[in-house]
């Protein structure tokens, strides 16, 4: 029999690549949804859909105390529900925290505790690292988040460490880019249109995991009996610099002359704030805020993965150049470009 697996936040960019993987993996797969979430890319037969509601604990304990009763527990759950953008740290902490520990708890309550529960975290809990030597993060150094985005992830993370006995894993990912996702999918963009925009005159590092790395990569974790307990930093092996990328993107695109515009950070830091204010009048979060001036102000994104490659054998298979061009392939024919 099929091992049952739960992916909640399933209709989201990252989800969506979960689903897919974990069909590929022969599960019985379960994708998690609000009553408003799209399912266009939750279009395959085999997908079986559950409504959780994650904003009320009784309704919440309602629906999987129903499903357990009627299809007993499911084997591996991922949790991938999140936000990125938020107009505070009020909701940054209740969608990326509170529901998170209501949750788990909730499991544990209705006898539900699976296998394994994977969590979709962020490298941003590790806050700044060595941005003069270039030390690549590694889970042994201490987290210290600077952003509201990166402090509720880090809350989240310590709300099933503290769990006795709980089976968790968690992934803190970095920059996840692909088919269907729109923040790289602009840097692409005003790179096909012949602009390449950085911040900050000093180097910088940057890592990124494709989204079906990423996926697979969860999945091996879940069936590896060394990842257990466990955080893992997951990023493709090497970095690159922001004209590496813009060389990368340029060539794949066909574009042969790109201009290269860098902002000075105190400019980038007006720009973010004035956004902001913008989003919190249309009550709207905003792409550029403060939260975000601290993120690519910062100039090392690079990681030590080797304790995936020690557990799980993890060993992305897309490099940058790899995932661009499919990126890129999918965003022509979906018409972004």
């Amino acid at each position: 029999m099929a091992k049952k697996i739960l992916i909640t936040g399933a209709g989201g960019f990252v989800g969506g690549f979960i689903v897919e993987a974990a069909l590929n993996r022969g599960y019985e797969t379960w994708a998690a949804v609000r009553a408003t979430t799209s399912l266009e890319y939750l279009t395959d037969p085999r997908i079986n859909i559950i409504e959780l509601d994650f904003s009320n604990k009784d309704t919440l304990r309602e629906q999987l105390s129903l499903f357990i009763a009627e299809n007993g527990k499911w084997d591996y759950i991922i949790h991938n529900l999140g936000a990125t953008k938020c107009n505070n740290f009020r909701d940054f902490n209740r969608i990326n925290c509170d529901y998170l520990k209501t949750f788990a708890n909730l499991l544990i309550e209705v006898g539900g505790v699976p296998e394994k529960f994977l969590l979709m975290s962020s490298l941003s809990v590790m806050g700044q690292g060595d941005d003069d030597n270039y030390t690549p993060f590694k889970n042994t150094d201490l987290t210290h988040p600077n952003t509201q985005y990166g402090v509720s992830k880090l809350m989240g993370e310590q709300a099933i460490k503290y769990l006795p006995d709980f089976p968790y894993v968690i992934f803190r990912a970095t920059g996840v880019y692909g088919p269907h996702e729109k923040d790289y999918f602009l840097m692409m963009k005003s790179i096909d249109q012949g602009f390449d925009f950085s911040v900050g005159f000093k180097k910088q590092m940057l890592t990124f995991i494709y989204v079906k790395d990423l996926a697979e990569a969860m999945m091996d974790a879940l069936e590896a009996p060394a990842a257990m307990r466990k955080t893992y930093l997951i990023a493709e092996k090497r970095g690159y610099t922001q004209k590496e990328f813009r060389e990368i993107v340029a060539r794949v695109l066909g574009k042969k002359h790109v201009l290269p515009i860098c902002a000075p950070l105190w400019l980038t830091r007006i720009i973010c704030w004035v956004s902001e204010q913008i989003g919190l009048m249309r009550m709207k979060p905003s792409t550029l805020n403060s939260d975000k001036f601290k993120i690519i102000k910062q100039r090392n994104w690079l990681c030590d993965v080797s304790d995936g490659e020690r557990d799980f054998n993890f060993s992305p298979k897309y490099d940058l150049k790899a995932g661009v061009r499919e990126s890129i392939e999918w965003y022509r024919k979906a018409g972004w470009l």
